[in-house]
C-alpha cells in the first residue's frame, strides 16, 4: 500500500523574520541549501511506496506552491486551500476525508530539516505496519540537549542504543517543560522530541474525530462537501471553516486517543523555529561563525553573519553569540540567546504599520514576481519578472500609465486591439485608461522594467476583464 504524504504549509515563520514573513514563510525560502524547505520535504516523501503529496495550505500561497513542486518535478495529488487557519487539527481532518477510507497517510510540515532522507523513509516503512494496525503512530527525535521550546514524548521503554525505528506505545505527551525537566527527560533517557509528524489510516483518523471531537468532524466534513475546484486547486468552503475551532491535532485527539504509537527516530532534525537554530544546521568554521551570501567575518565566534541580497556586504568584527541577518529592507542584531524574540520585534512593527513587519520587497505572484526598485510621490519603478508562458491579466488603470522597457526576452504586449512582440532594449507605453496585457511567449524568463505615473499608484487601481488564474477583482498583479 502507498503512503500519501499530506505537507501542511500555512504557517507565517515570524521567528524567521525579516526572511521569513507573513506574505513569503520560512518553508518557501532556501534556508539550508539551493531548494527551499517545502520543496526538500516533498523531495523527502516522494518515490518508490509514496503517493504523490496532497498539500493544504492558504489562498495566498497557493501558485507558489505549484510553482515549487514543478522546480522539483513532483506533481501535487491535491491542493486544498484554507480560508483561515485554523491549526493543525482540522487541516489534517480535512486531508484525511479528502483522501477517504483505509488510505495510509503520512503528516508532515514543511519547513522541518532531516538531512538523512533515506534514514527517515526508512523509519516510516517501519512504522506502516502499526498504522495499518490501527494505531496512530507519531515520530519522536532522539533528543541532544535539553530543549524548552519542543514539546517532548514520554516512552513506554528506553529505546535502544542505535534507536532503531520500532513501534512502541505511547506512555504520554509532555508540554514544553522548562529547563531543569527537559534536564531531567535529556538525562532518564526514556523522553524524546515531539515531531508532529504522524502516520495513520485516514478512517482510523476520523473515528478518532467521531470520539474525542465530533463537533470539528461535522464542520470539517461540511466545508470538504461545499468545497469549490478552482483551476487546480480546492477551495474549502468559507463559511463551514470559520466557525471551526482554532486547535492543534495533539491538543484535538492526540492526547485523548488510547491507540497511540511512537517510533523513534535517531537522525538529525530541526524545525528551524529559530535563528538560533539555523545557525546550529550550518557548516561553520573552526570558530563557530556560518556565513552566507556576502559576508564576511572578522575575529567573530560562534555567529550567524547571512546576505540575502548579492550588493549588500555584511561584515562583522569581533561578533560572539550573535545573529546578523541583513535583507534589502530590513537588518536584524541580535544575540543568539534572543534570537527568539523577534517575534516580539515583528509584533511591535506591526503595531507601528511598518510595512516591513510582514511583507518583503519582492512581490510574488502566479504569472512570477515584481518587485519596487524606486518610489516617488508621483511615479514608481518595476522590475518584473515572468515566468516562460505565463500571462499578467487583461486590465486597465484609472490613475496611472505605464512604461514597459524588455531587458530579457521577449514580451507578447496588447494595448486596446494592438498586439505586437517586444523585444530586449525595446519599449512601449500603456496609457492611463488603455486596456492592456503582457505575456512571456517564450522558453525564457522575460524581464521588464516598469515605470509607472500618476496620482495613485496602489496595487488596487486595477479593473480586470480576463485572468488565466481566475482572480477577481479585488486580486493584485
Amino acid at each position: 500500500m502507498s503512503i500519501h504524504p499530506v505537507l501542511l504549509c500555512g504557517g507565517s515563520g515570524t521567528r524567521l523574520w525579516p526572511l521569513s514573513r507573513k506574505s513569503y514563510p520560512k518553508q518557501f525560502a532556501p534556508l539550508t541549501g539551493d531548494n527551499s524547505l517545502f520543496q526538500t520535504s516533498a523531495q523527502r516523501l516522494s518515490g518508490q511506496g509514496f503517493a504523490a503529496p496532497v498539500v493544504v495550505t492558504g489562498g495566498d500561497f497557493r501558485f507558489i506552491v505549484t510553482e515549487q513542486l514543478s522546480q522539483v518535478g513532483i506533481e501535487p495529488g491535491a491542493i486544498l486551500i484554507e480560508p483561515s487557519a485554523r491549526n493543525t487539527a482540522p487541516a489534517i481532518l480535512a486531508a484525511a476525508l479528502k483522501l477517504k477510507g483505509d488510505a495510509l497517510i503520512l503528516v508532515a510540515p514543511s519547513d522541518h530539516v532531516i538531512p538523512d532522507a533515506p534514514r527517515f523513509r526508512d523509519a516510516v516503512l517501519a512504522a506502516s505496519e502499526a498504522a495499518q494496525a490501527g494505531q496512530l503512530v507519531t515520530f519522536g527525535i532522539r533528543p541532544d540537549r535539553p530543549e524548552s521550546g519542543y514539546g517532548w514524548l514520554e516512552l513506554s521503554t528506553q529505546p535502544d542504543a542505535d534507536f532503531s525505528p520500532v513501534a512502541q506505545p505511547l506512555a504520554r505527551f509532555v508540554e514544553k517543560p522548562d529547563l531543569a525537566t527537559a534536564q531531567a527527560m535529556l538525562e532518564g533517557g526514556k523522553h524524546l522530541w515531539n515531531a508532529g509528524i504522524f502516520l495513520f489510516r485516514a478512517d482510523v483518523l476520523v473515528a478518532a474525530f467521531e470520539a474525542h471531537q465530533p463537533e470539528i468532524l461535522a464542520q470539517v466534513r461540511a466545508a470538504l462537501e461545499a468545497a469549490q475546484s478552482d483551476l487546480a486547486f480546492t477551495r474549502l468552503d468559507p463559511a463551514a471553516w470559520g466557525g471551526i475551532e482554532d486547535i492543534s491535532i495533539d491538543y484535538a485527539v492526540m492526547e485523548k486517543a488510547d491507540n497511540l504509537s511512537v517510533v523513534p527516530y535517531g537522525g538529525v532534525w530541526s524545525d528551524l523555529g529559530g535563528w538560533e537554530a539555523v545557525w546550529r544546521e550550518g557548516e561553520g568554521d573552526a570558530t563557530g561563525v556560518v556565513t552566507s551570501g556576502e559576508a564576511l567575518s572578522i575575529d567573530c565566534e560562534n555567529t550567524l553573519l547571512r546576505s540575502e541580497n548579492d550588493a549588500l556586504q555584511v561584515v562583522g568584527i569581533g561578533l560572539k553569540d550573535m545573529v546578523v541577518v541583513a535583507m534589502p529592507d530590513a537588518v536584524l542584531v541580535a544575540h543568539k540567546d534572543r534570537a527568539q524574540d523577534v517575534k516580539t520585534a515583528v509584533t511591535a512593527l506591526k503595531a507601528r504599520g511598518v510595512p516591513q513587519a510582514e511583507t518583503l520587497p519582492r512581490d510574488y505572484r502566479p504569472w512570477g514576481w515584481y518587485e519596487s526598485l524606486v518610489v516617488g510621490g508621483r511615479f514608481q519603478v518595476k522590475r518584473i519578472h515572468v515566468h516562460p508562458g505565463a500571462a499578467l491579466s487583461l486590465q486597465s488603470h484609472h490613475h496611472r500609465a505605464e512604461h514597459w522597457i524588455v531587458v530579457e526576452g521577449t514580451a507578447k504586449v496588447t494595448v486596446d486591439d494592438e498586439v505586437k512582440l517586444v523585444t530586449e532594449n525595446q519599449s512601449v507605453y500603456i496609457p492611463l485608461g488603455a486596456v492592456h496585457r503582457m505575456e512571456n511567449p517564450g522558453k525564457l524568463p522575460m524581464v521588464l522594467i516598469e515605470v509607472q505615473t500618476g496620482s495613485y499608484l496602489g496595487e488596487d487601481d486595477i479593473i480586470r476583464y480576463e485572468d488565466v488564474y481566475s482572480r477577481g477583482q479585488g486580486a493584485k498583479g
